[in-house]
């Protein structure tokens, strides 16, 4: 194992699937009260204190013990003590203020309940768990072990973890953020075992009959009469090979569990999810289910009518683990939920669980993890969920053209392949799974993010997704231990350099940053404040595309314009992925775009560029205009 050239979601997509610049000052600018002037791009950038009726969803994910983490040594492999942990608490008002000014409706708390971890909290009562099924040192944040707690880790007062965490919530809605947590209902740790549940809530597999591979209540699946095998691999030993008690080459399971990713023999390969247990829902080991179908009707009805086909009816077990989950956590406060490998879970168990959800929150939100297109709109109408991951059309071909391999007129075809669902497709350049622009595996420069993050964001009204430090550049290249870098590590204790430049011990106001990073994050800002208050982003999109490539020779695949418009109003998009300029070249405005009669009109800027006149030709405009290497300029209209 372990080389691990994909992160660990990343494996098992190769697997089958069952079933700015700031200048003088370092501080963010402050917010304005007055109605600021449309060509001026300092003031658009405070409009998202104005105007909220445009806004669309802007989910900022932080991987949470890393996030407020001061410590810089970054020993590979090193423990909690050594390389620090962040905590609940260092999401201060100001942090939480700084996250917010990035447009951020949402946020999401990676590796919040609690999951496997070396560490040792026995003196709380929590079992150790054993790092031969534990990937790193911190653990994978995907190995729940107690879905009724938090990650020891992240709390100040261990005992009072889950106080802190509710307490986390009440600050980030007091700043006007809702909260996101992870469900995993795919797998749980190896070891599942809750010391926290509530009365009456018993244990995954706690009644299990351990003597069939099957059965429909079942929580697991049983690898019958073979004990559990730890996973070997020539390059790779658990802690990097640092001592442990613990670690012996042995785990006590007999029977052996199928693995979290569908393994069915008693010893998993390196590379598969063996830290985990796949759950049972009902799907039988040949793939045909053992629970009511969903009609195919009730794509086109309520979650209320959901909620009512699955009243009374006898489902199994797991299910209702899961149910009581998710709605154990609303009470606690939580806003919803991201899913993790939801098509590995059957689509009528998702019609279940997000109706009840709505009944008892009908502004929950909920976000899958989907990448089998063919499947997206089960998921959103049968499965009754809000967004899902757009990446295997939209991400993927976005990342083809940072690295100058892709064209911009595949973008615009798969964008196309999901217009009648763009409001549900979760756009994001980076994620926990994925490599950081910066990586040189990815883009090897931060800069080739602009283009990118200002298309991925104004494109459509799709939500979009920022991941913690992709604002200042954060370029993933610490070797923590478990995997490799060019992905910030999600399974070792760490600090993030760009990040904790700009954390600057908790002011959060960039004053460590480098110039090129408070200009990115200045970039940022920008480009999200238009994604969250022009009123054109729920409008149509028009591809300029196109006709560009047909009238300008100097305008290529590398280069991308269109126009977001609502009634005669909207805004304009030009960027350019190359990372050599385009000089004076003509840009083709068609009729549908701007709705005017007059000879000349001027575009506005809404980033810091100039304005942009443009002439009547027949019945378009036309306009004169160059692109430095990797810039984006929008206008307004």
């Amino acid at each position: 194992m372990l080389t691990l050239p994909l992160s660990t979601r990343g494996i098992m997509r190769m697997l089958p699937i069952l079933c700015f610049s700031l200048t003088a000052c370092h501080s963010e600018p402050p917010v304005s009260n007055a109605q600021p002037s449309l060509s001026n791009t300092s003031s658009i950038e405070t409009r998202a204190q104005i105007n909220r009726e445009a806004s669309k969803p802007v989910v900022y994910q932080v991987f949470t013990r890393l996030f407020g983490n001061t410590n810089t040594t970054n020993a590979p492999w090193g423990t909690r003590d050594e390389n620090g942990v962040g905590k609940f608490a260092d999401f201060t008002p100001q942090a939480l203020a700084s996250i917010k000014a990035l447009g951020t409706t949402h946020i999401w708390y990676t590796g919040v309940p609690h999951h496997a971890l070396v560490t040792d909290y026995s003196a709380y009562g929590i079992e150790n768990d054993d790092p031969d099924v534990i990937k790193g040192r911190a653990g994978s944040p995907y190995a729940v072990k107690d879905y009724y707690n938090v990650n020891p880790d992240l709390a100040l007062d261990v005992a009072n973890r889950l106080d802190e965490f509710e307490a986390l919530i009440a600050r980030t809605h007091a700043q006007g953020m809702k909260v996101i947590i992870d469900i995993v209902p795919n797998h749980v740790a190896r070891h599942y075992h809750s010391l926290s549940a509530l009365p009456g809530v018993e244990d995954f597999g706690a009644h299990d009959d351990t003597g069939v591979a099957y059965a429909r209540d079942n929580n697991f699946y049983y690898v019958v009469d073979k004990a559990f095998l730890v996973p070997q691999a020539k390059d790779y030993s658990p802690l990097g090979g640092k001592p442990h008690p613990l670690v012996d080459g042995k785990f006590d399971e007999n029977p052996a569990k199928w693995t979290g990713n569908g393994a069915r023999t008693a010893q998993p390969d390196s590379n598969d999810w063996y830290e985990t247990v796949k759950v049972n829902y009902g799907v039988r080991p040949d793939g045909s289910y053992d629970f009511p179908r969903l009609p195919a009707q009730y794509a086109d009805k309520s979650y209320q009518a959901h909620r009512e086909f699955w009243q009374h009816k006898n489902l199994p077990d797991s299910w209702y683990k899961f149910r009581d989950i998710a709605l154990y956590w609303l009470d606690k406060g939580v806003d919803g939920f991201r899913y993790d490998m939801a098509e590995m879970v059957p689509v009528e168990f998702w019609s279940f669980l997000n109706s009840t959800i709505k009944q008892h929150n009908p502004d929950a939100f909920l976000l899958a993890e989907v990448y089998q297109p063919e499947k997206y709109r089960d998921y959103i109408y049968l499965g009754k969920m809000d967004y899902l991951y757009d990446k295997v059309g939209f991400y993927d071909t976005l990342k083809s053209i940072m690295q100058g391999q892709g064209k911009v007129s595949d973008l615009v075809s798969v964008h196309n392949e999901v217009s009648d669902i763009a409001e549900h497709m979760l756009h994001f350049l980076e994620n926990h799974d994925e490599q950081r622009i910066a990586s040189p595996e990815f883009a090897g420069n931060a800069e080739k993010g602009k283009p990118a993050m200002a298309v991925s964001a104004l494109i459509s009204a799709s939500p979009t997704l920022l991941y913690f430090g992709q604002d200042v550049g954060e370029d993933g290249s610490e070797d923590m231990g478990f995997g490799k870098p060019s992905r910030t590590t999600i399974f070792d204790y760490a600090g993030v350099p760009a990040h904790q430049r700009w954390m600057n011990n908790g002011k959060f106001d960039g004053g460590q940053s480098t110039p090129d990073e408070r200009a990115l994050r200045k970039f940022y800002r920008q480009i999200m404040a238009i994604a969250t208050t022009e009123p054109a982003i729920n409008g149509a999109f028009i591809s300029l595309h196109d006709s560009n490539l047909q009238h300008s020779d100097a305008y290529s695949q590398q280069q991308f314009a269109f126009a977001r418009k609502q009634g005669k109003h909207g805004f304009i998009v030009v960027a350019n992925f190359a990372d050599t300029p385009v000089k004076d070249f003509t840009l083709v405005l068609a009729h549908n775009v701007i709705e005017s009669n007059q000879p000349r009109v001027t575009l506005s800027p809404l980033l810091s560029h100039g304005s942009l006149s443009a002439t009547r030709k027949g019945n378009n405009y036309q306009a004169t205009m160059s692109l430095a290497p990797l810039e984006t300029k929008v206008y307004k209209f």
